[in-house]
């Protein structure tokens, strides 16, 4: 996969990319309605992370899961800069409903130039408008050519089996945060999930299961692995299920909370 955005070597870049479109667990939900709570499986967080790669810090990202009403948004903001890069910074905003499917979608990116693009979901559907700094609309060539060299924005509209998408964004890590938040706890399990990386557009499979206690640094958490055909990510829960640890073994990376 090729794109301009990233920042990180290939396997790291896989883990920020991991694509759309995969079937879908929603059990949990209608448990956590019979309980009558508003806050359906959400719960309000905050917090920093530090991101290192091969031992070295490359990047850090604030975020906050905040309730909004009777919906709830997930927002982050993150800056990465490794040796071999000018360093880039990323902000996502994602407006769910409380059983977790997604509202609205709104990111960006800064690099050499800005890019961003805002994202509307209904019934499955995720309508995807790309923006580019200084860009004019795409001709139809132009988006059927993955190596285009000017650049030009266009729409794009994608279908989901089931409404209840991850959304798991390029350099966001407090997004795995919520897919935790996703996983039907109560009945554990490998569970596979339908996922949408905005920066990407490109469909994947992925599976989260619990792995039991881990202890890590001298400290016990709940073990939670998230799964492609090529890459096992590993992360680290306290007793509320909140994300203080993700680490990618393959590709030399860590996230860990402040």
């Amino acid at each position: 996969m090729k794109s301009s955005l990233r920042v990180l070597p290939t396997k790291f870049a896989f883990l920020l990319c991991m694509p759309a479109l995969f079937a879908c667990v929603v059990a949990g939900v209608a448990d956590q309605k019979k309980n009558g709570s508003n806050a359906g499986i959400f719960a309000e967080d905050k917090g920093k992370l530090t991101i290192k790669l091969d031992g070295q810090t490359v990047g850090h990202e604030e975020f906050a899961i905040t309730r909004a009403g009777s919906d709830w948004i997930a927002k982050g903001n993150a800056e990465i800069k490794t040796l071999d890069s000018p360093g880039s910074k990323v902000a996502g905003t994602l407006t769910l409903q409380p059983d977790g499917v997604p509202i609205s979608y709104e990111w960006s990116a800064q690099t050499a130039k800005k890019n961003g693009a805002h994202i509307l979901f209904t019934n499955g559907t995720a309508q995807v408008t790309l923006e580019m700094e200084g860009a004019r609309p795409c001709t139809t060539e132009e988006i059927k050519d993955p190596n285009r060299m000017q650049p030009c924005f266009f729409e794009q509209s994608l279908s989901f089996d089931n409404p209840r998408v991850a959304v798991l964004d390029n350099n966001l890590y407090h997004q795995y945060a919520v897919l935790a938040r996703l996983y039907d706890w109560s009945k554990r399990g490998a569970q596979t999930f339908p996922v949408f990386i905005p920066q990407e557009l490109m469909p994947g499979t992925i599976t989260a299961e619990s792995t039991g206690s881990a202890n890590v640094a001298g400290k016990t958490y709940e073990g939670f692995r998230v799964s492609t055909a090529d890459l096992e990510v590993d992360l680290f829960l306290d007793s509320s299920h909140r994300l203080m640890r993700l680490e990618v073994p393959s590709a030399k990376v860590s996230v860990t909370r402040d």
